[in-house]
């Protein structure tokens, strides 16, 4: 995680930025440290990156790279804005010692991947439509030695896989089926035919970014309804407030990037 001392809305790179709208930046630290204690508090061991002047959404560790088993394929963003927060993940993922792999396509870490680990033998879900480029799906592919199923993203609202999908435990995923074409959308059936399905109002709310350890489900506390859905599903809800951080387009699982040993 990479607190959000420098957070702010001083561009516009998807549909939710927008630059008129003030950001409580205490409010956003204080959300996010909610967020953090949240984590530890389920047990979880919690890495810090530093956030640098001048990198607005550093806070949003997750698109700075996608680990499996130990490996970690960077990130190269589509967005100038964002272009230097890849170095500052690489720095820190050599310093850890993790095998890194440099990108040399277009993709934004785990906001259009996704892994499923028992799902199919291991599988890497993969969006494609507004950030990563479908060449970086083959480029994962060969860095980690999983296979990867690209998934079409079609609504610009839902611009990142991890706002329109997650994983909810090492098998299933929860995701809204509006946010795909109708071909990804056959194939996520045919993939998970026991997902947890949410609608446009629990997408809306940014209840799909969340994280979860295959118990408990940490996700926005706007996401009442998949709250409850979860629930009824035999998972536990964590609810967490992100109003500021919802600002830049992220919620939970934007600010957590999963480091898969």
């Amino acid at each position: 995680m990479c607190s959000p001392e420098y957070f702010a809305v001083e561009y516009a790179i998807n549909p939710w930025m927008d630059v008129t709208t003030p950001v409580d930046r205490d409010l956003a630290v204080k959300q996010w440290d909610r967020l953090r204690e949240t984590l530890v508090g389920l047990g979880h061991e919690v890495h810090l990156l530093t956030p640098e002047q001048g990198l607005p959404d550093m806070v949003y560790a997750a698109n700075g790279g996608f680990v499996v088993d130990g490996s970690v394929y960077g990130a190269r963003f589509k967005h100038e804005q964002r272009a230097a927060e890849a170095a500052a993940h690489h720095a820190f993922y050599e310093a850890q010692g993790w095998r890194f792999i440099a990108p040399g396509e277009t993709n934004e870490g785990e906001g259009d991947f996704a892994y499923v680990p028992e799902a199919h033998g291991g599988l890497i879900l993969a969006g494609h439509g507004f950030r990563t480029e479908i060449p970086a799906h083959a480029e994962a592919q060969e860095a980690l030695g999983r296979p990867v199923v690209s998934l079409r993203l079609i609504d610009p609202r839902f611009y990142h896989l991890d706002v329109a999908l997650a994983a909810i435990d090492d098998a299933n995923v929860v995701y809204f089926p509006g946010a795909f074409s109708a071909a990804s959308q056959r194939v996520l059936t045919q993939l998970f035919p026991d997902a947890v399905i949410a609608d446009d109002e629990d997408a809306m709310a940014f209840g799909l970014n969340l994280v979860s350890d295959g118990a408990n489900v940490v996700l926005n506390s706007e996401a009442t309804r998949l709250a409850g859905k979860l629930k009824a599903a035999g998972y536990t809800p964590v609810p967490v407030e992100l109003a500021e951080l919802k600002k830049g387009g992220g919620s939970v699982k934007c600010c957590i990037a999963e480091l898969r040993h």
